[in-house]
């Protein structure tokens, strides 16, 4: 539309040109050669050099538009001012106002008074007494920026100086001062910001916080990008009842294939902190390194396979638990598991075959040494993809493993295992019944190698072999019906497993009937194989879906009868209901019985309901592992989460969220909060309860209970912070 009236402009004004007296002429268009600037007005003088243009002046320089009352253009210095209501347009991008501009077509100069522009994408306004600008670069004297409505600005920010790079998209301000309406609330000797999404070198948003036993928090990200292959994030922190830390994230991607990232930090504690909390160290330090490449061994070695081949590295390694809490201020997005695991994958994959190799560390957190856990480092795989005989009725597959069972002190193994499933199968009736048998080969071989534990003494194992081979009778059928409103599906099947024969050697004949008496012994963390005893598993499962083709139920029943010790033992009975109620609620039940307790082992209930405004959601997590009461782990587990969000209009939101332990009889955390947006500003207020683990002096694995206040503060497009403040935590215990 903007382009129809552009035309229609052109056009009647060289019209009234052509039809003007030759005294006074209504319109007129000039030109310079070099730079093609055009004036149309309703009267044009022009007297020597000097062009005089009086009302409605549009004027016509390369990509800009500029309206304005009146206008003299001197074709000899290449000044063009415009006086009254002044108005420029560049592209789609900028809008320029001010009572007074002056542009130098051959300089690329313009100057504009007052100044006011307008980012169109952002919508981000600059308003201030004077702009001058030479070609892209942009220098301004003592305004405001905003994003809000310029008349009466939710947050403005106001400098004495500020400069901005049209190429590059950056503007800089100087004696920054942040105002909510018109109160101050901050100031900034400077800020600059991106009016795009460009990766460049700068300092990042702060995050703030203050804690009554950490003292004052503050974190000022550092980003760092040179190349566009990589870039480098340095996050050092201050608390400063605490201590001095810094994080940092080095992010690269290598090829069009591959990718990583590795992060370090460091943090030391001030002395006085921890002998309050008698923390078991006084630094906290570590990395994490992550890489994908999707085709390692064509681009590594120069080949030209035509598989697919992958490498996958998450690595992480560090001396507490402390350095994961003390990462973010914000504790309660953090996964603190007292158990890390580190990995590396590599696999080359064909249509017939996968190789594969596998190296898994174990960080156990809650201990001072991890020099006992056992590591697989590393396990190697084969693997022949499933292969077809006799007309599609025989398969059989291979899978050879062989993993070396390391650690420092203790004894050290390297077991291999080989699977090789023989399956005929063939459907009766029609198709209607699958019929199908397998006979199962597996084999097992384990040889230790001497290894001195801590006492320095060594236990001689014996190598040992294992063979076995059992039955599986499958049977299972599918129908399918529809109706006029809904389909029905329903699937059975059973599955007979019988056992064959057993051989053993070495190890293998010792290690069971120790384990049986003793199962904690040493030995008994390399002895993996089951018995396969006589079991019988029935499956029922049922599928409703709407006329839309949406399933609204999906109900499963599983139950296993087995004869282990000669008579026929019930397994658990599970059902599992997932139940899509009405358009906005759904219910989720997945429930364990134990027959010889006559007793629920486990269920899971989960409601949620969910539509444009509203967010609800309860699950109840119930387990009875039936132990001894005498027995250190808790026979019970019983635990509710919950969560609700709640968006009153456009611009509020209330969410909150709730966990307790049932059985412990104490919250594991909680959150509530509210979420003010508008189109310019967000501002958010929440309160947050966490309990996170902890590493104490005496090797005691121990929790502390976090209290956070968090204030975030968006203001758009530019960006926002969260400021928190922390009540002081409580030592909860092991």
């Amino acid at each position: 539309m903007p382009k129809i009236w552009l035309f229609l402009l052109l056009f009647s004004s060289s019209l009234f040109a052509a039809i003007a007296d030759t005294n006074t002429t209504d319109s007129v268009a000039l030109e310079d050669d070099a730079n093609k600037v055009e004036i149309y007005a309703t009267h044009v003088d022009s007297e020597n050099e000097i062009v005089n243009a009086r009302d409605d002046v549009v004027v016509l320089y390369k990509d800009y538009y500029l309206s304005a009352k009146d206008a003299i253009y001197d074709k000899k210095s290449g000044n063009l001012e415009l006086f009254g209501n002044v108005r420029a347009v560049q592209g789609d991008k900028y809008q320029l106002l001010g009572d007074y501009a002056r542009l130098n077509i051959s300089k690329k100069e313009r100057e504009f008074k007052p100044f006011y522009m307008l980012e169109q994408k952002s919508q981000l306004w600059v308003s201030a007494d004077k702009g001058n600008i030479q070609d892209k670069f942009y220098d301004v004297t003592t305004g405001m920026v905003s994003g809000c409505d310029p008349n009466k600005p939710l947050w403005k920010i106001k400098f004495s100086s500020s400069n901005y790079n049209g190429q590059d998209k950056w503007m800089n301000l100087y004696n920054a001062r942040l105002f909510i309406y018109d109160i101050p609330i901050f100031y900034m000797p400077y800020f600059g910001y991106s009016l795009d999404t460009k990766r460049r070198s700068g300092l990042l948003i702060p995050a703030f916080g203050v804690s009554s036993d950490e003292g004052f928090y503050y974190e000022q990200p550092i980003y760092i990008a040179v190349d566009n292959w990589w870039d480098l994030e340095l996050r050092p922190q201050l608390r400063s009842s605490r201590g001095v830390g810094s994080y940092e994230t080095f992010r690269f991607a290598d090829s069009k294939v591959s990718k990583g990232s590795l992060s370090t930090g460091y943090f030391q504690e001030g002395q006085s902190y921890v002998n309050y909390n008698d923390l078991a160290h006084k630094t906290h330090y570590g990395f994490h390194f992550k890489y994908d490449n999707s085709d390692f061994l064509n681009q590594w070695f120069g080949l030209d396979l035509s598989g697919q081949s992958g490498i996958y590295a998450d690595v992480s390694w560090m001396n507490d638990v402390d350095y994961i809490n003390l990462e973010k201020a914000d504790t309660i997005n953090n996964v603190t598991s007292n158990q890390l695991l580190s990995q590396i994958n590599m696999f080359y994959n064909t249509d017939d075959q996968y190789i594969a190799a596998y190296l898994k560390y174990y960080l156990d957190l809650s201990t001072e040494s991890n020099a006992k856990t056992i590591q697989k480092l590393p396990t190697l795989q084969y693997h022949n993809y499933l292969s077809t005989l006799f007309n599609d009725h025989l398969y059989y597959n291979v899978d050879l493993t062989s993993v070396n069972l390391y650690r420092e002190l203790g004894k050290n193994a390297i077991r291999s295992d080989l699977n090789i499933p023989l399956t005929l199968q063939t459907s009766l009736f029609n198709e209607y019944l699958n019929v199908s048998y397998q006979s199962q080969f597996y084999a097992q071989h384990i040889t230790f190698n001497a290894q001195a534990d801590q006492n320095n003494q060594s236990t001689n194992y014996e190598d040992g072999i294992f063979l076995r081979q059992y039955n599986i009778f499958d049977l299972n059928t599918n129908l399918t019906k529809a109706y006029d409103d809904f389909t029905h599906t329903m699937v059975f099947g059973a599955s007979y497993t019988k056992a064959g024969s057993d051989t053993n050697y070495g190890f293998y004949e010792s290690a069971p009937k120790l384990c049986q008496t003793n199962p904690t012994a040493d030995i008994c963390q390399f002895y993996t194989v089951n018995n396969i005893v006589e079991t019988t598993a029935l499956n029922f499962s049922q599928y409703l879906f709407d006329k839309d083709g949406d399933q609204f139920i999906y109900h499963r029943l599983s139950q296993q009868i087995s004869s282990a010790t000669g008579k026929r033992e019930l397994g658990d009975l599970e059902n599992e209901l997932d139940y899509k109620v009405i358009k906005n609620v759904r219910y989720y039940n997945d429930t364990f019985y134990n027959y010889d307790r006559q007793l629920i082992a486990k269920t899971l209930n989960s409601l949620s309901y969910q539509d444009e405004n509203i967010g609800a959601h309860i699950s109840y997590l119930y387990k009875d592992t039936f132990l001894d009461p005498t027995a250190a782990a808790p026979r019970f587990t019983k635990y509710v989460t919950s969560g609700f969000s709640y968006r009153y209009n456009e611009h509020y939101r209330y969410f909150a969220n709730y966990n307790y332990d049932v059985e412990a009889a104490k919250k594991k955390s909680s959150e509530v909060g509210f979420l003010y947006s508008k189109r310019c500003w967000d501002f958010g207020l929440r309160y947050v309860e966490n309990i996170r683990p902890i590493l104490q002096a005496n090797n005691q694995a121990s929790s502390l209970d976090d209290r956070y206040i968090f204030f975030t503060i968006t203001l758009k497009p530019i960006g926002g912070s969260e400021i928190n403040y922390r009540i002081p935590s409580t030592i909860q215990g092991p």
